[in-house]
């Protein structure tokens, strides 16, 4: 009877992020000690792809890898420093998701971020263009829309930039709009799919919700103002005590499962996600991707758009392109 419960609990914690067939990933959370790392590297640890959890971060990776191993799952985890122990957090990983950066405070918004959060991104990027160059890299530090151009521009100077291999994780949006949808018409928001394309912030958040399935049933433009501001309304709900976590870890951690999936082989893995394109004008822009053994399978494009969705692409694209251009001057700088 103790066997069965334990299995059935093990299987409600990982449903989410699991796959039928097993292999053995390293993957490397950097800014693992954080409000986002900590809650990510706990969904990571119960994914059975993992078979090896490194933990990066200034301080106190140690201490979370200890307590994570006491975990019944069959992945060892291991915690790692200070800028001197990077590189062997980082040695031999299949995926890096990197969380590490100053959380957005009320007052903010993501270019406030900016010089705080684009010099981390860009020494991680260099870390890992040495240490594990064929590494899937999927960012969640904010300013997503402008850290990843820095990323690409760093992993382009070392010589080793494959646009397949990396990913902004706009996936908060998608689960986000699952959630409210699915709320809002009272279904199971599980059920509910829907892309969310261009960016992650602000206008730049286009939900495309004439083709969710389940359609929503009640006004769009209400809802798509919410999904715009959501991660403002955490801000303000907390009151100064930090930005969305428990969710973008959630994101975090199902984008990280989707590229595991991919990698290990399984077909039709699609996600949403801030990649490299030429779908648009902008550089870099967030559209349904397919994924697989070598990252970005494909690009699945625009999905259609109504009018009004249209004038939100329109909206977004001069944002979208400032915030990528801030980054890529930025690396043009440093």
């Amino acid at each position: 009877m103790f066997k069965q419960v334990s299995k059935q609990l093990a299987f409600q914690a990982t449903r989410n992020f699991s796959t039928s067939k097993q292999s053995n990933f390293k993957v490397t959370v950097c800014g693992a000690n954080g409000g986002i790392g900590q809650p990510l590297s706990l969904l990571l640890k119960l994914n059975p792809l993992v078979t090896q959890l490194n933990l990066y971060d200034i301080v106190g990776t140690p201490g979370v890898a200890a307590d994570l191993s006491h975990i019944d799952t069959s992945s060892t985890t291991q915690g790692f420093k200070g800028p001197e122990e990077l590189g062997a957090a980082l040695k031999g990983a299949d995926v890096v998701v990197v969380s590490a950066g100053v959380p957005r405070k009320p007052g903010m918004d993501r270019d406030d971020l900016f010089n705080m959060n684009a010099g981390i991104v860009r020494d991680i990027a260099d870390a890992v263009s040495k240490n594990c160059p064929k590494a899937l890299l999927a960012i969640i530090t904010n300013p997503v829309n402008t850290v990843v151009p820095i990323a690409a521009e760093v992993l382009k100077k070392n010589g080793t930039y494959d646009p397949k291999r990396l990913f902004g994780i706009t996936t908060l949006d998608v689960v986000r709009s699952r959630a409210f949808i699915g709320h809002g018409n009272n279904v199971d928001p599980q059920s509910v799919e829907i892309p969310v394309i261009g960016g992650h912030s602000g206008v730049t958040i286009i939900p495309v919700l004439s083709q969710s399935q389940p359609k929503y049933s009640k006004e769009i433009e209400p809802l798509t103002k919410r999904i715009q501001d959501a991660g403002t309304e955490v801000v303000k709900a907390k009151a100064g005590a930090g930005s969305a976590t428990l969710s973008m870890a959630y994101a975090g951690a199902r984008l990280a499962n989707s590229l595991l999936r991919g990698l290990n082989g399984e077909r039709n893995v699609i996600e949403c996600s801030y990649v490299e394109s030429t779908v648009t004008e902008a550089r870099f822009f967030s559209t349904p991707v397919v994924l697989g053994k070598n990252g970005l399978e494909e690009n699945l494009g625009l999905p259609k758009l109504n009018d009004y969705e249209k004038k939100l692409l329109v909206e977004a694209l001069p944002e979208l392109q400032k915030n990528i251009k801030k980054g890529v001057d930025f690396v043009a700088k440093s």
